[in-house]
């Protein structure tokens, strides 16, 4: 399969916009779905960013929302914010917010993208209605009531251990894996990823979600792997919010064939966030749990009243 996008990604894209931030950095999001309705902010996963996504632009446009797709910190043509914490993105996210003129949203956070949409239920209370987190990762620095990386992959394993050696070290391990995972096919996608694919996984990724996934891998590193770094370093670090603090109706969605983000991540979430709903899902794994989308949006609309 040929690269889907070009070198300098989407960025052309007329539904894409710039917003500056406080600090003088500048945010890329892609504004799609119905842009006139309440922002449902989708939080890509690590690595990824801010690219079309058909499946979940129909399933907002159907519902009335406008679907906000940012790449973060140091992603795509977002600037880098090195040394940030998960809880940095909740100021991200109020100013795109306030560039839309929105006064409330809800959220879903994918992956890496799932601790910040709980940043922002934490962090944005008077204005994040309800959030998500979809095969969400859960804090390494969890007081030892989770062992992280049991059950992840090899490949999670290798790049974890790298990030708690500081960014000296990982920054040329994950420069190598841009390589493959940044290069713009599938195959080359599916081989990269060939230790944390259940089978489960690797049938969805013959669908739309395989080309969505390459999309947002090669956005998201067309400017290097500053964005994937500082992910990594942030996840191994405290998050700089307290998850038991979090007010804001929160949904946790996870799948038991998820070797991505295990099923006892979920859990974990599930037990620190107060009155969390849970769907713990026996068939899905982390890439296939993406097909229920519409059903994860509809309950979280239902959270938000």
């Amino acid at each position: 399969m040929a690269p889907i996008l070009g070198h300098d990604g989407p960025v052309s894209d007329p539904s894409y916009r710039t917003v500056r931030l406080g600090d003088g950095r500048t945010l890329e999001y892609l504004l799609t779905g119905e842009p006139a309705g309440r922002p449902l902010v989708f939080q890509h996963g690590t690595p990824g960013s801010g690219v079309p996504f058909p499946t979940m632009e129909r399933v907002a446009a159907e519902r009335g929302l406008a679907l906000v797709l940012p790449s973060r910190a140091g992603y795509g043509h977002s600037a880098r914010h090195a040394g940030r914490l998960v809880a940095d993105v909740a100021a991200d996210i109020a100013a795109v917010l306030d560039d839309l003129g929105a006064d409330d949203f809800v959220t879903i956070g994918w992956s890496g993208g799932g601790p910040h949409a709980l940043a922002c239920a934490a962090l944005l209370p008077d204005r994040c209605a309800a959030a998500a987190t979809g095969a969400g990762v859960a804090a390494w620095q969890n007081g030892g009531t989770l062992d992280f990386l049991a059950g992840m992959g090899p490949e999670n394993h290798e790049e974890f251990g790298f990030a708690l050696e500081g960014e000296a070290v990982l920054r040329p391990y994950l420069e190598a894996e841009a390589v493959s995972v940044g290069g713009g096919t599938v195959a080359g996608l599916l081989e990269g990823l060939a230790g944390l694919l259940s089978p489960v996984d690797a049938a969805a990724l013959s669908e739309e979600f395989a080309e969505r996934m390459v999309a947002g891998m090669q956005h998201g590193l067309v400017n290097g792997v500053d964005g994937w770094l500082d992910d990594d370093l942030a996840f191994v670090s405290q998050w700089g919010f307290d998850l038991g603090g979090i007010g804001v109706p929160v949904a946790v969605w996870q799948g038991a064939q998820d070797q991505f983000v295990p099923l006892a991540h979920g859990r974990w979430l599930a037990e620190q966030v107060p009155g969390a709903r849970v769907h713990l899902e026996e068939a899905e794994g982390h890439i296939s749990l993406l097909r229920r989308l519409g059903t994860i949006v509809d309950d979280l609309l239902d959270l938000a009243g």
